[in-house]
């Protein structure tokens, strides 16, 4: 389905449905109150963004270290190949709905609310932002512990009394603190009202770093040899393009023609470095444009030539990589790759990746112009954000990389 839909969905399906929910469950509690439970089984539930799942990785650690929780995650269909990468969660624990129409979501749906309670499901950690959906499968899967952000006094957003654990959504703090006090409101005296009123460190949102084995960089240098014949891992430095944004936000993406003059430029700095544009398989024929109008053999058309899993061996070998915020610059904090992200709709200050990212953003006053409060929608058609960056100023930052001696 169209985000569109889905939007519209969740708005006038997801109201009244999760008013109804609301009271089912009010009246079930006054005639028998369900025994409170510590947390064990544990199901984050975060659907749409694969970025978003890397983010929650100090939050899943966090239930799986300090709590002893077993974990379990409900995602789309075709956002699971997200969690190969952080590969912290069994596959038998991993439950996925298929979005590309409503009657297999529904299927999908039903079966969900009989695998929870097969799986004995006794927490629910909502990590969506305000969604009516989540908060239904949340509210409806028998678990007695439901932890999710709640909006108090705000306006709109209305989502129902589904939740046991309520947290005050911080605007002001980065998703992945944010994730984290879902978390600590299962901690002994923290479901207060709000729940969670405790200070999240810098040092809880650290990512571990993810190895590959030689056999695994070896695989793909053998996809870059096979799409470029004359590569050379010993005398050749790889510089990633990533230019793809979802279609869930695509103000996110800078302008090709920039691309394309950042690659030519980086390409006449050292004749050692080749470009490879990635991207998913549905992005072959933009990266094959975008290759070509650079005139150089040296760009090569590497979408869709790699899983997801295969990553962060890409990421290890690479130099760098200059994307737009979209979900390699998050895969990409599993490693020490430096990753220059290109920001415009949303802020680093909130969406940043976690690792070794030098975030590029314009700052205008109308930036950031999507969030929480507006269910990541916005009204604009044309990016000044992100047409405020200029190459000069993108190059400028790259270029010490480029010049610096290989270690």
């Amino acid at each position: 389905m169209h985000i569109d839909t889905m939007r519209r969905i969740d708005h006038w399906a997801g109201i009244p449905l999760t008013f109804l929910l609301t009271l089912v469950l009010t009246l079930r509690d006054r005639l028998r109150r369900p025994a409170a439970r510590t947390p064990h089984n544990v199901l984050c539930i975060e659907l749409s963004e694969m970025g978003s799942t890397i983010l929650a990785e100090p939050a899943m650690r966090k239930l799986r270290d300090r709590l002893g929780c077993e974990l379990s995650f409900a995602i789309f269909r075709k956002n699971r190949p997200s969690l190969d990468i952080l590969a912290n969660i069994p596959a038998d624990n991993i439950f996925t709905l298929r979005e590309h129409a409503l009657l297999p979501l529904l299927a999908d749906t039903l079966r969900f609310l009989a695998w929870t309670r097969r799986q004995g499901i006794d927490t629910v950690i909502d990590l969506e932002l305000f969604s009516r959906f989540t908060a239904l499968l949340a509210g409806a899967s028998g678990a007695v512990n439901r932890v999710g952000f709640d909006n108090f006094h705000g306006e709109g957003l209305y989502r129902g009394g589904l939740l046991t654990h309520r947290v005050l959504y911080n605007p002001h703090l980065h998703i992945a603190k944010n994730f984290v006090s879902l978390v600590n409101a299962l901690l002994p005296g923290q479901n207060t009202l709000p729940a969670a009123r405790m200070q999240v460190g810098d040092e809880e949102i650290r990512l571990p770093l993810r190895a590959s084995s030689p056999e695994e960089l070896a695989v793909v240098r053998q996809c870059i040899h096979a799409r470029a014949p004359f590569y050379n891992p010993d005398r050749h430095r790889l510089v990633l393009i990533n230019p793809n944004a979802s279609e869930l936000l695509p103000q996110r993406r800078w302008m090709p023609e920039r691309y394309v003059e950042l690659i030519r430029r980086i390409i006449a700095e050292h004749d050692e470095l080749l470009v490879l544009v990635t991207g998913a398989p549905g992005e072959r024929q933009e990266a094959e444009t975008m290759c070509a109008r650079t005139g150089s053999d040296r760009c090569i058309n590497f979408a869709g030539a790699l899983s997801l899993e295969q990553l962060p061996a890409l990421y290890t070998l690479a130099l760098l990589m200059v994307t737009n915020d979209s979900g390699p610059g998050h895969f990409a904090a599993v490693t020490r790759m430096p990753t220059f992200v290109l920001f415009g709709p949303e802020t680093p200050a909130l969406y940043g990746p976690l690792g070794n990212t030098t975030p590029i953003f314009a700052g205008l006053a109308c930036s950031p112009c999507v969030s929480a409060a507006n269910h990541r929608k916005t009204p604009c058609v044309d990016n000044k954000c992100l047409q405020a960056i200029t190459v000069d100023q993108v190059f400028a930052l790259v270029r010490p990389l480029l010049t610096a001696s290989p270690a």
